[in-house]
C-alpha cells in the first residue's frame, strides 16, 4: 500500500536529538493513546487518517503503549507506519504492565479507554517483563524494532523499577536491540533520580510541564541539564484545559477545579487578544526549555492533527509572553519559546 508522503519528502519539523545519543526526534510528536479509544471510539479510518495527516506534515517521532486501548493504539499505529520508510521515523513504546488475556467481557472505561476488555493489565518491572513487554509490542506493531523504550508509570514500583526492569534497558540497549531508553510519568520526583542516578537517555514527563503548572522546573528540568539528557513533554493541554477552557473541560484526567478553569480562561483572554489561540501558546511554550526536545500531541482525527500542526506552526509575539508575565499568569523566570517552532527559547 503506497500513502502520499512514503518518500519522506513531507513538510519539514525542526528535530533535536535525546540526550548524548544519536536517536532524533522531531519538536512535535504524534503521541497514540487517543487513536486507541481514549475516552471515546475512533474508528479505524479515522485513526490512520490522524497518522497519515501527521506524516504529511512533516511529523517524524511517534509514541505509543500497551497500555493505550489494550494493545489498539499499537497496532493501529503500527499498521499505519509499516509501509513508511522505516529509518525516517523514530518510534517509542513502553514497558511495565503486561496484557493478559481476559475473557470477562464488558469494556475498558474504568481504565479511560473505550474498547472491549479482551485483556487485562498486570503490572511487571522485572526483567523478563520488560523483554516480554518489548517483545509483543513489536507483534503488535508488526515492526521489527522500536527506537526509544520507556518505563511506563512505575510510581509505586520503584524498587523493582530501579532493581530489575531499568538494568534490563540497559541492557537491551547495550545489544542495540533499542537504541535509546528512558521512563514516562506524570510525577516528577522519580523521573529525576532516573536522571542523576541511571543512564537513560530521554525522560518523557506529562502534565507537569505547561502554561498552567511549571512543577518540572524545580528539579528535573534542571537535572536534565546538568546530565545532558532530554526531556519529551506530554500532556501540554492538560487533558484539554488549555486547548479549550470552557465549563465541562478535564484536567488532569478529572473535571478542572473552578480556580483552575478561571486562570484558563484569563490565558485565553490574554492570548486571543494577540490574535494568538490559547492552545498554539500551550503547545509551544515547552520548547522555550533548553532541555525539551518534543512536545507530544494526541489528536483522533486528520482533522485535530491538522489543527495541531498548524498551531504549532504559528510565530507567536513576545508580547504574549509579556502580557501573561504582567497578568501574573507566568512566572516571570520561566523561559518561553522565541520565534519559531525551532528557534530555542529565552529567560
Amino acid at each position: 500500500m503506497t500513502r502520499p508522503g512514503d518518500s519522506g519528502a513531507g513538510p519539514s519539523l525542526p528535530s533535536r536529538t535525546l540526550g548524548r545519543g544519536d536517536v532524533s526526534v522531531t519538536t512535535l510528536g504524534f503521541g497514540a493513546a487517543a487513536v486507541g479509544g481514549l475516552y471515546t471510539p475512533v474508528s479505524e479510518e479515522e485513526a490512520v487518517a490522524a497518522v497519515d495527516a501527521a506524516w504529511e506534515a512533516g511529523v517524524r517521532y511517534f509514541d505509543t503503549a500497551p497500555h493505550y486501548g489494550l494493545g489498539l493504539s499499537e497496532r493501529r499505529l503500527g499498521a499505519a507506519l509499516r509501509d513508511r520508510p522505516r529509518d525516517e521515523f523514530t518510534l517509542s513504546t513502553k514497558v511495565g504492565r503486561v496484557l493478559v488475556p481476559h475473557d470477562g467481557g464488558g469494556d475498558d472505561l474504568a481504565n479511560g479507554f473505550a474498547v472491549p476488555a479482551t485483556h487485562r493489565r498486570r503490572w511487571d518491572f522485572s526483567a523478563d517483563g520488560v523483554r516480554r513487554s518489548l517483545e509483543e509490542s513489536l507483534t503488535r506493531l508488526g515492526l521489527d524494532r522500536v527506537d526509544l523504550v520507556l518505563l511506563h508509570d512505575p510510581d509505586d514500583h520503584e524498587e523493582q523499577a530501579f532493581r530489575e526492569a531499568y538494568p534490563a534497558l540497559e541492557e537491551l540497549r547495550a545489544q542495540g536491540v533499542v537504541r535509546a531508553i528512558g521512563a514516562g510519568m506524570n510525577r516528577t520526583r522519580m523521573l529525576t533520580r532516573f536522571l542523576t542516578d541511571t543512564d537513560v537517555d530521554a525522560v518523557l514527563c506529562a502534565g507537569r510541564y505547561t502554561l498552567l503548572e511549571q512543577g518540572a522546573l524545580d528539579t528535573l528540568l534542571p537535572a536534565a541539564v546538568a546530565a545532558g539528557r532530554s526531556v519529551i513533554v506530554g500532556g501540554v493541554f492538560n487533558s484539554g484545559l488549555l486547548a479549550d477552557p470552557s465549563p465541562g473541560a478535564m484536567y488532569d484526567y478529572a473535571a478542572a477545579p473552578a480556580e483552575l478553569l478561571r486562570r484558563a480562561e484569563r490565558m485565553r483572554d490574554v492570548t486571543e487578544a494577540r490574535g494568538v489561540p490559547l492552545r498554539a501558546a500551550a503547545l509551544r511554550f515547552p520548547l522555550g526549555h533548553p532541555a525539551v526536545a518534543s512536545v507530544l500531541v494526541g489528536p483522533r482525527s486528520a482533522a485535530q492533527t491538522g489543527d495541531a500542526v498548524e498551531q504549532f506552526h504559528r510565530r507567536l509575539p513576545d508580547a504574549v509572553w509579556e502580557e501573561l508575565r504582567t497578568e501574573g499568569l507566568l512566572p516571570g523566570g520561566v523561559p518561553v519559546p522565541v520565534g519559531g517552532p525551532g528557534e530555542g527559547g529565552q529567560s
